[in-house]
């Protein structure tokens, strides 16, 4: 028998909030699904290289397509982050690989996946809160600037006391965008700033580890670290499952 990641506890938990979305019946063999797509994310394999002991690989594959269109996933890591620490929110962005076989969908909209000096590459942009956890995320591809995305991301984003993000997010727009919200920005001005920095927090600055901390959780199931999901859809519901097993234990 492989591994298995779901402990009694954590079933009992994510089969209530799977049922409360209202787009899941309730069915024994959902555990065991979970388990296999559990399994595939964390290992990177093909969904035909799913052991059987988990189902059959082409059921497994289907109803994490079925519950990525119906967005369940995405509930489902809504429904999990019920007490976030909204004082501080750290945001930053990270690019992973994607494969060759990511590519070629017969859709025509974006599935964000861009060219970048590294290939086919897809951006993850991530915000965390003060512990560390996920509270919300957008994909791009690949060559599109912390920056550029920044805007959408903190715009989806609760009110926090402090946004903290690297100097790639130095803009007065961003910076605006934030006071808006009534959040202080903790940016560091690029060195050729006229500006400076005398009125950064870096005691806070240094915290922004936590969000190159959870990018470093994430990147533990291969089949984030290198993109393999031709949808971005698939892709973004692998990221939310994630983000889910890291509140589990919440």
């Amino acid at each position: 028998m492989p591994r298995i990641m779901l402990t009694d506890e954590y079933w009992l938990k994510l089969s209530r909030l799977l049922l409360e979305t209202g787009r899941v019946y309730n069915k024994p063999e959902h555990r065991m699904t979970l388990e296999g797509i559990l399994y595939r994310m964390r290992v990177g394999c093909p969904w035909r290289d799913i052991p059987s002991a988990f189902g059959d690989w082409n059921t497994i594959y289907r109803r994490f397509n079925l519950w990525s269109k119906k967005g369940v996933l995405l509930q489902l890591f809504t429904a999990l982050k019920q007490s976030p620490d909204f004082e501080w929110e750290f945001i930053d962005g990270s690019i992973v690989r994607a494969h060759q076989h990511a590519t070629g969908a017969s859709t025509h909209e974006s599935e964000s996946i861009g060219k970048s000096r590294g290939g086919n590459t897809t951006k993850i942009h991530l915000a965390v809160d003060s512990y560390g956890l996920p509270i919300d995320f957008l994909l791009t591809g690949g060559e599109v600037h912390d920056s550029k995305a920044a805007p959408e991301l903190i715009a989806c984003l609760p009110d926090a006391d402090f946004v903290v993000a690297d100097k790639g997010y130095d803009s007065e727009l961003i910076r605006e965008l934030v006071r808006k919200k009534n959040g202080k920005p903790v940016i560091p001005r690029k060195s050729n700033s006229k500006v400076g920095n005398a009125d950064i927090d870096w005691c806070l600055y240094k915290y922004r580890h936590l969000v190159e901390n959870a990018f470093a959780r994430l990147k533990h199931y291969r089949a984030i670290a290198t993109r393999y999901d031709k949808l971005a859809r698939n892709y973004a519901s692998t990221l939310a499952l994630a983000y889910c097993m890291m509140w589990l234990p919440m």
